[in-house]
């Protein structure tokens, strides 16, 4: 298993393993390249060669998006004629760095998505940076279509990180219109290609979240498939008793379930497998594409829903009326931040700061209850909760509270509107 390493290199044994002369569009000297594995990726390593005439160090992240999908990748890739294949284990650094400030700072794009596609981009683009520095490459590519978000997001945090390295998009470039022409290319060029069943859908998966696109849910009327889902039961199919959870939280970042101290990533992992038996986290929206386009996508986040639930749940009891409103208005900022890929744009760093600094006394528990795909919240606790029963009481006793001070506050609150009435009225 490579992913025993680190960071694993492989040493290609097929074709020259550095760039000798020009390509057809330019030189370059090494080249690289965000790698998968699958048809795409393994046909963009000969184009790169051919039109650029570069050497191509191949990268594969691993952010959790599921057992198997690194192996086999060090034969594929010099196959295709990679010189070097790094793959690197990021799903620590993913959740803590990257998971954890959105759910502190409750980033939800559009009402309803958690962002988990747009979380994960910079932290494979930060660390294709840091190969490139290593390997002394002076370009990078990726293989995202000029339709979507995703482009946009690698780019900009390329420009952010090294604007030196040049960034290659083969899919604005090359005249690859469809599989059939990908296929035909990888054969001209005896590439192997690969023999895994292609889906019928488009899926990015992480360890936030698995969404899905494209065939039948391109048309927003159509109801998505029950066998579509992969990380959530359907919920009439879920268990018949609820199951109740207990989510510790430290200065607005989640650190427990019911008691259980774990890693930021094996938390998140842990609560996919109980949310996802309980049907949690499904969530189907139709989204505005940073592109000007809109799409529809089906995702599904059973740990995260459960995450973001609980923190959200926590704020009400330890931030104020004006605070919370105030964090509630810059969320929508932040999300749309992180969706259009400024992950590491100045603004964004500064909104982290007052999401730190807000969040510093949001620390307790929260138990949640799950049940047929619903999360219900069923209490709430924090040493700092600015919750008082002998204030809130309908019973008298707290000596702070004098119900008599009301009609004072009403008649001062409440002067704009009958100042206004009574020139409307001509008194």
């Amino acid at each position: 298993m490579v992913l025993k390493e680190d960071i694993m290199k492989a040493t290609a044994s097929v074709g020259p393993s550095t760039g000798t002369g020009t390509g057809l569009r330019g030189k370059l000297n090494k080249v690289v390249l965000a790698y998968s594995g699958g048809l795409d990726t393994s046909v963009i390593v000969p184009w790169l060669r051919e039109n650029y005439g570069c050497e191509v160090v191949c990268f594969t992240a691993d952010v959790g998006q599921g057992t198997g999908e690194t192996e086999g990748l060090e034969a594929k890739a010099k196959a295709s004629g990679a010189s070097q294949l790094f793959i690197k284990d990021l799903k620590e650094e993913f959740v803590r760095d990257y998971v954890f400030p959105c759910v502190r700072a409750g980033a939800v794009y559009e009402r309803k998505y958690l962002l988990g596609t747009s979380m994960a981009r910079p932290v494979i683009a930060k660390a294709m940076v840091d190969v490139a520095k290593e390997v002394g490459a002076d370009a990078v590519a990726h293989g995202c279509t000029g339709k979507g978000n995703d482009q946009v997001r690698f780019e900009l945090a390329f420009f952010a990180l090294n604007p030196k390295l040049h960034v290659v998009a083969p899919w604005r470039e090359w005249d690859i219109r469809g599989r059939e022409d990908a296929i035909e290319y990888a054969k001209k060029h005896n590439v192997p290609v690969p023999v895994t069943k292609k889906s019928i859908y488009s899926r990015d998966r992480n360890l936030w979240h698995l969404s899905h696109e494209g065939d039948i849910l391109e048309n927003p009327e159509n109801e998505p498939k029950k066998d579509m889902y992969l990380m959530s039961l359907d919920p009439e199919d879920a268990p018949d008793k609820p199951e109740y959870l207990e989510i510790g939280i430290e200065a607005g970042i989640p650190i427990s379930y019911n008691g259980n101290h774990l890693s930021p990533a094996n938390l998140l992992a842990t609560l996919n497998e109980i949310g996802g038996r309980h049907g949690i986290g499904r969530i189907d929206m139709v989204e505005n594409r940073l592109v000007g386009m809109k799409s529809r996508g089906v995702y599904e986040t059973p740990g995260g829903t459960i995450l973001t639930t609980a923190v959200r749940e926590l704020e009400s009891l330890t931030l104020d009326r004006e605070t919370m409103q105030l964090k509630d208005t810059l969320a929508i900022k932040y999300a749309e931040l992180v969706y259009a890929g400024r992950w590491f744009d100045p603004l964004k760093e500064s909104l982290d700061a007052f999401m730190e600094k807000v969040t510093s006394t949001t620390t307790g528990s929260v138990i949640l209850k799950l049940y047929k795909g619903s999360v219900s919240v069923t209490s709430r606790k924090s040493p700092f909760s600015l919750y008082r029963e002998d204030i809130s009481s309908f019973e008298e006793g707290s000596g702070i509270y004098n119900q008599g001070d009301a009609a004072g506050f009403i008649r001062l609150y409440g002067l704009p509107i009958r100042v206004r009435a009574m020139q409307q009225q001509n008194l």
